[in-house]
């Protein structure tokens, strides 16, 4: 036999001071269709159930889960199992929207068979599996139009557990709950996060490989860092305290509409990218659409965003601004098995592009 390791981390979330959720076990299996029922599951009690606000997961925190002995094989189905909304718990999953009370947060109605997420685990014999499931709060929680409630839509990946990462600081006047930096590849995030009341930074674990690092922030410049190597087994420093990464305030314009399927709760993603010229597109935001009336808004920056190619610290980053890209973004959404876009105009600050889609 080997053995299975398994922690949680999160990415952040958009408009909340906490997401709660309450792991009962973990669950998974060979074979990535294998249905509840059937024989061959795996579990990994939580012993008792684990309450985690998913938002103090952030910066390298990883919320241990436990560790199972696994016959030798490939893994390729996890589910994860919360506890349900009720009695002494019914706040057992929860959400606390800025500024706002604390809510339960309704789960899918077969949260009994767990969360599902596809999963690449080899368990060698005498050998350790080390995983993390990452649990993207911002994509998972969904608000439901006026209702005051809000859904569990969840976003789940599986990934090793490495020690490679980024670290840097951006300076403390952009700190901020909405602040997020972004380990980005063509047009994806890889990993986010939000910088600790100092400033600091820590993407990780990520996979080796180049990135973009993207800084933003509400009513401020977006910055972009090329060519960002990650290293296996190592965390590139982008920058140190003295350097901080400091971007300046910018107008906004508006991106709205609605996005509408054929299937009730809505479920659908909808993106802001900014293509910089000469590329890539990057990430501005991305969030899931109101489970309700599909409403989506974003304030984006129109200023043009500030690039620096990587340099090795202590070496200072150079930013220019990407002149072409100012104020131009493409919407995307997603869901349904449909992705659609739309390319806005140069955007002014004040203005609004609109935009409605149907999926699929």
């Amino acid at each position: 036999k080997g053995t299975l390791r398994l922690a949680m981390t999160d990415a952040p979330a958009c408009g909340y001071d906490a997401v709660n959720v309450t792991v009962a076990k973990v669950r998974v299996h060979q074979s990535a269709n294998a249905a509840e029922s059937e024989a061959g599951w795996q579990d990994l009690p939580v012993d008792p159930p684990a309450r985690i606000d998913l938002l103090s997961l952030t910066n390298g925190v990883l919320f241990e889960l436990g560790q199972l002995p696994l016959p030798v094989g490939k893994y390729t189905q996890l589910r994860l199992v919360l506890a349900e909304n009720g009695g002494s718990t019914s706040l057992a999953n929860s959400v606390i929207p800025t500024g706002k009370n604390e809510v339960a947060l309704k789960t899918p109605s077969g949260q009994q068979s767990g969360l599902k997420a596809n999963a690449n685990i080899d368990v060698a014999a005498n050998q350790m599996a080390d995983f993390v499931i990452d649990f993207d709060a911002c994509k998972s929680v969904v608000k439901a139009g006026n209702s005051g409630q809000y859904l569990l839509k969840p976003v789940l990946s599986v990934v090793p557990r490495l020690v490679s990462g980024v670290l840097g600081y951006v300076d403390v006047g952009v700190v901020d709950p909405q602040t997020s930096v972004s380990l980005q590849q063509n047009g994806v995030i890889v990993k986010a996060t939000v910088p600790d009341s100092a400033g600091k930074f820590l993407l990780q674990p990520v996979p080796a490989g180049s990135y973009q690092v993207v800084l933003t922030a509400p009513g401020r410049t977006t910055a972009v860092v090329t060519n960002v190597p990650v290293v296996d087994q190592t965390v590139t420093t982008l920058n140190a305290t003295a350097s901080a990464l400091s971007v300046p305030t910018s107008p906004t314009a508006t991106l709205s509409g609605a996005v509408s399927t054929a299937s009730s709760p809505i479920e659908a993603q909808v993106r802001a990218l900014q293509p910089l010229s000469g590329g890539p597109a990057v990430v501005v935001a991305d969030r899931a659409a109101d489970g309700d009336t599909g409403a989506y808004s974003y304030a984006v920056p129109v200023n043009a965003p500030l690039v620096a190619p990587y340099v090795v610290a202590p070496a200072a980053l150079v930013f220019a601004p990407n002149t072409a890209a100012a104020g131009k973004y493409v919407v995307e959404a997603s869901g349904a098995g449909s992705v659609k876009t739309a390319s806005s105009p140069m955007l002014a600050g004040g203005a609004t592009f609109a935009t409605n889609f149907t999926l699929p």
